[in-house]
Formats: C-alpha cells, sequence, structure tokens
C-alpha cells in the first residue's frame, strides 16, 4: 500500500515538471480568463496538456478535475466523521459484525466483509454511470443536473454562478490535497489530525 501512495506522490509531482511546449497566447486567452485560473499561479497548465487550445479537450479535463474534486470533498468529510469515531449503529452483516468495530482508513478495507465491498463497488459504478454524467449537454462542464433538478441556480445572476463555480472548483482542489494528505500520512503512521482524546482538544 506504501508503494501505491509512493506512486501517487510521483504522479502529482510530475504535475509540476517543465512543459515541454510553448503555447500561444492567441490560441490560450480563453483558457487563461477562465474560472479557476486563479492567484498565485493564474492559468497553469506545465504539462501543456490544453497546449494546442482544444476547447473539447479543456473541457472534458474541467470536467473530470471537478468530479475528482467532488469525490476528494465527499472523502474528506467522511475520512474526519469517521475519525471522530461516529459510526451508524448495529451490524454490518447478518455475522454480528458492528460498524463500530470498523477501523477508519486503509484498514476499514480489510475489516469490511466482501458482499460490502461488492456494494460499495456497485453503488460507485452506478454512480459513475447513471449520474455522475453530462447526458443533456450542461450549462458548462461539470452541470450534470440533465434537467432532473435545479436547486435554484437558474435564479442566481452570471456574476453569481461564476463565483460558486470557482468556489466548488477550488474547494475541491484543496480536497484532492487535503485527503493526498491524510492518506500518506495514515501509511506513515503520522496523524496530522488533534486526538480526540486530547483534553487540549476537547470541546
Amino acid at each position: 500500500m506504501k508503494s501505491a501512495v509512493f506512486a501517487t506522490l510521483l504522479a502529482s509531482a510530475a504535475a509540476f515538471a517543465p512543459a515541454s511546449q510553448k503555447a500561444s497566447s492567441s490560441a490560450l486567452k480563453a483558457f487563461e480568463e477562465d474560472i479557476g485560473a486563479t492567484l498565485p499561479l493564474g492559468f497553469f497548465d506545465p504539462l501543456g496538456l490544453v497546449a494546442d487550445g482544444d476547447q473539447e479537450t479543456f473541457d472534458r479535463l474541467r470536467l473530470t478535475e471537478l468530479k475528482h474534486g467532488r469525490i476528494a470533498m465527499i472523502a474528506v468529510v467522511g475520512y474526519l466523521v469517521q475519525e471522530s469515531g461516529l459510526r451508524w449503529p448495529g451490524a454490518i452483516d447478518l455475522s454480528g459484525l458492528q460498524f463500530s468495530d470498523i477501523p477508519n482508513g486503509y484498514a476499514a478495507f480489510e475489516a469490511i466483509p466482501y458482499a460490502g465491498k461488492l456494494q460499495m463497488f456497485c453503488a460507485v459504478g452506478a454512480l459513475e454511470v447513471l449520474v455522475m454524467r453530462d447526458f443533456v449537454g450542461g450549462e458548462f462542464p461539470g452541470d450534470l443536473r440533465n434537467n432532473y433538478f435545479d436547486l435554484g441556480w437558474d435564479t442566481f445572476d452570471e456574476e453569481t454562478k461564476l463565483r460558486k463555480r470557482s468556489v466548488e472548483l477550488n474547494q475541491g482542489r484543496a480536497a484532492m490535497m487535503g485527503i493526498l494528505g491524510l492518506m500518506v500520512h495514515e501509511q506513515l503512521g503520522v496523524s496530522i489530525l488533534p486526538s480526540t482524546v486530547d483534553s487540549s482538544y476537547a470541546f
């Protein structure tokens, strides 16, 4: 598992490698003005993935970034909730294994019964195939409402929409770094979270 984390770190480090191509300012001007091009880096594409200025490629990568950010935000919240000691009541399977007996982090995958892992795999697959996809051509990359729900989005003015999209994008980026940090430190055996039994952190 530590080797997997190390490989993840290497992949992340590759994002900071120098780009092999210099894109013309005219081809990338639209991207430089898009949300996500925030200070202090501005438009950041060190690998030149959209160096050719292709809008379709940019939209696909932006959708991927948003989806990963949304998953990471859920992952961070889930990790913190479980680390705090909160668990569902009752048993997780017919053998009587309690939810409270399931540890947090990587150890949970070993403790969860096979049928539980299969259920999680199927649930994630169903979300990916049936929910987290744009079937109707959304308003922007990452708009996965598919005309099923609105939640008041269309009542916002354009400035508010851009601000909310920028907030989601940046929080997703922070969450991706956050869950990676939690995973790495767990494998290193050095927690970066305050202990729930430490009186100095008691509320």
